[in-house]
């Protein structure tokens, strides 16, 4: 099964997504399910994970409710407050759900120091408990808080989102390069390939931009810790749907039926365990 492992949707309002700026024009409109459908169905893709972009329990609700009404989004990342006395109630009550795979929590606009507060690891560590991942969203240079977070919890399965949003319109692959590398060391991370012409120059990149960095994602983790995510809509900034899922097709057209396989679709069915 072929996979987009990271896109959203929203219904569109200056209030709800208060992130999106004039300089994003592109994106202040509604985004919805039949019009990812119609690019995955062109791209050969069959499912989708749909990821959040605003930290509330309704959105998750929202998100929820779009994947029981198409059968294509096969997951939902939503967000919960981890550190919130009840979050085990709350667990319970979305993990009833079998599309609720995971959370994530946009710790990119966190203050330095955040990933080592007790109470949130505490509520990630309780993720296990449901066989729950854990989205990690960070910029660059949070990637050292990022690998003592991961090491202090073993138990739980991570993935690494946009790289760690490398600075690839400046070319810098140091010390970004090395800190991915540390944390592949951690097992129990995964390493998704999303968001990057994003981080590019969104009117003049080229697929000679990516490749380093993603030359640095393979040889952190490996094909078999690898998954591929459009990160749709957002990408429109800068590319289509179709242009960014050729970038990896045109990129990993010499590795085997096998690392193909999980690249494009086995390691987001399992760290997410997605249904077939």
């Amino acid at each position: 099964m072929r996979v987009d492992s990271h896109q959203h949707f929203w219904r569109y309002s200056r209030e709800g997504q208060a992130w999106i700026d004039d300089s994003m024009s592109v994106l202040q409109r509604d985004f919805m399910p039949p019009e990812l459908e119609r690019e995955l169905e062109q791209a050969g893709v069959e499912a989708s994970v749909a990821v959040q972009v605003g930290q509330s329990l309704a959105e998750t609700q929202f998100l929820l409710g779009l994947a029981q009404q198409h059968p294509f989004i096969r997951g939902v990342v939503g967000w919960v407050d981890l550190r919130d006395p009840e979050l085990e109630r709350t667990l319970e009550t979305l993990a009833a759900d079998e599309r609720f795979k995971g959370v994530r929590h946009i710790v990119q606009s966190e203050p330095a120091g955040f990933l080592a507060d007790p109470a949130f690891r505490a509520g990630v560590a309780r993720l296990a408990r449901f066989d729950l991942s854990y989205d990690v969203l960070v910029y660059a240079h949070q990637l050292p808080e990022a690998v003592d977070f991961v090491r202090a919890l073993p138990q739980v399965r991570f993935v690494l989102d946009h790289l760690a949003k490398p600075q690839i319109r400046a070319g810098r692959l140091e010390p970004w390069r090395e800190h991915l590398r540390e944390l592949s060391q951690s097992p129990n991370v995964a390493c998704k390939l999303s968001g990057l012409v994003t981080e590019a120059s969104w009117n003049a990149w080229r697929p000679d931009d990516l490749r380093p960095f993603i030359d640095a994602a393979v040889e952190s983790f490996g094909p078999s810790r690898l998954l591929v995510g459009s990160d749709w809509p957002v990408c429109t900034l800068a590319g289509s749907h179709r242009e960014v899922m050729e970038i990896f097709r045109d990129y990993f057209a010499s590795f085997s039926t096998a690392e193909q396989a999980a690249i494009f679709g086995d390691t987001a069915t399992r760290v997410y365990r997605l249904s077939a």
